[in-house]
């Protein structure tokens, strides 16, 4: 069966990524990526459609045989009533048993830990791309940096 295209009359917020979280990429050298599911309420997703939503200072554990993500900040929806939610709060994630099962037995070696890289719209349903990353050493990041400046050089003289 084909994919239905995105039409140009829909909203480029529902297209594209919403939220990716380029510091994680730096900061972490991910080994492997996953898509979950997000458990959020009315007012939530509407506040991400809105935009404003960070995922800087955000990871996830397993608690209870059940994967949560911690520390993703949603700001209140302006429009919202009483029964706004709260910025900050623990939001679930939805996995197979045997996914979380095996991530967490992974991110229980020493230096590992799940860390969201992406945040995104996929028929309408909010879905995060989850990595198991280990954590880059300050020499790591300087030859990152190094490469990147060196690829960017590189392409400048090839212009000319």
């Amino acid at each position: 069966m084909a994919k239905k295209r995105a039409s140009p009359s829909m909203p480029s917020a529902v297209r594209s990524p919403a939220v990716d979280n380029r510091r994680a990429r730096f900061e972490f050298e991910i080994l492997e990526s996953l898509e979950a599911g997000v458990a959020l309420t009315g007012t939530e997703i509407k506040s991400i459609h809105a935009g404003g939503v960070s995922l800087a200072e955000s990871y996830a554990r397993v608690r209870d045989g059940e994967l949560w993500l911690l520390g993703m900040h949603v700001p209140p929806y302006k429009e919202g009533s009483f029964a706004n939610h709260e910025p900050a709060r623990p939001r679930k994630l939805l996995l197979h048993k045997e996914q979380i099962v095996r991530l967490g037995g992974r991110a229980a070696e020493k230096g590992l830990t799940i860390v969201p890289l992406r945040l995104y719209f996929t028929r309408g349903k909010v879905k995060v791309e989850i990595g198991l990353a280990r954590g880059k050493k300050l020499w790591d990041k300087r030859r990152a940096t190094a490469d990147r400046e060196m690829k960017r050089e590189l392409a400048r003289h090839a212009r000319r």
